[in-house]
């Protein structure tokens, strides 16, 4: 009966912290036991500190999003770099990267990196309640920052989340001309590809690149089929398809893949498949993809 009770009384207290926070999201925990929306003895033994007195249950993965709010509560800072990526709705973020804020005051606890950055008044915005740089400067700071093996995926998925276009980040390269980095982002903006969906399809194209063969265009349409695919040439009707683990162990997947590709044939394509295994192997890959593009008419 009394662990029915504490039970009864945890759950209704973490019931109470959600629905403050409107979701499962990290909360004041001074604030909460203040308010009586969580004892402290629930607060210690149901939740972990990410920050000085901002806490998450335990049973909630922490995505870069989580922490990304979390230094915001912790801080008020505005947030930037990879933690404004997270706020715009990036995806294949590290979990486990430390947070990135901007203010003056560099002290701050562990797992927290503080830039003290001049910015316009038209570089920071709001992104669900929190104050960020705007998606164009988020995408100038990681580019100059971070090299491009790390660099380049994120701001693939930073454009295809917000929607922006290499030019407005390069406007800001343009604004700050001696600002360091630069060089390093201009270079980097070149192999920028919002249409990327995954980090392996990121790779996969900079590997295409790489090896010397046209620059693919991304996330090629098909009105009349309805269908698109990762990447290819419509001049040559190639396309290259990178097949993550669910299209080899999702019966659905499987069966749409190949009725898919089966169209794209009818169509007068010919497709180049590439495993997560394959990525292993580029010299196969860059074979491959040259051989049905020489055959095609590619001068390559």
């Amino acid at each position: 009966m009394h662990r029915f009770r504490r039970k009864l009384v945890h759950d209704t207290h973490s019931r109470g912290v959600r629905a403050h926070c409107g979701g499962v999201e990290p909360f004041v925990g001074s604030a909460a036991v203040r308010r009586g929306d969580i004892s402290r003895r629930a607060l210690a033994r149901h939740h972990r500190a990410i920050y000085k007195d901002v806490y998450l249950p335990r049973d909630v993965e922490l995505t870069a999003l989580l922490r990304a709010r979390a230094a915001w509560l912790a801080t008020g800072a505005t947030l930037c770099g990879v933690s404004a990526a997270a706020a715009f709705g990036t995806k294949w973020l590290d979990a486990s990267a430390p947070a990135e804020i901007l203010r003056a005051d560099r002290h701050t606890p562990p797992g927290i990196v503080v830039h003290s950055w001049d910015l316009a008044p038209d570089e920071t915005c709001l992104a669900g309640s929190m104050t960020v740089t705007t998606a164009a400067r988020t995408a100038f700071d990681i580019g100059r920052y971070n090299p491009p093996a790390r660099a380049i995926p994120i701001l693939d998925a930073l454009l295809n989340a917000t929607g922006i276009k290499p030019a407005a980040v390069q406007a800001l390269a343009n604004r700050y001309p001696g600002a360091r980095g630069v060089a390093r982002l201009r270079s980097v903006l070149e192999l920028v590809d919002g249409g990327a969906e995954s980090p392996q399809e990121t790779r996969l194209r900079l590997l295409i690149v790489g090896a010397g063969l046209p620059p693919p265009e991304t996330q090629i349409g098909f009105r009349d089929l309805r269908i698109r695919v990762d990447m290819g040439w419509r001049e040559w009707k190639v396309a290259v398809e990178y097949d993550g683990v669910q299209h080899w162990t999702d019966r659905k997947q499987r069966t749409w893949d190949i009725e898919r590709i089966e169209q794209l044939e009818a169509a007068g394509w010919v497709v180049v498949r590439v495993s997560a295994e394959m990525m292993s192997r580029p010299k196969v890959i860059v074979e491959r993809i040259t051989a049905k593009l020489r055959a095609a008419g590619c001068p390559v």
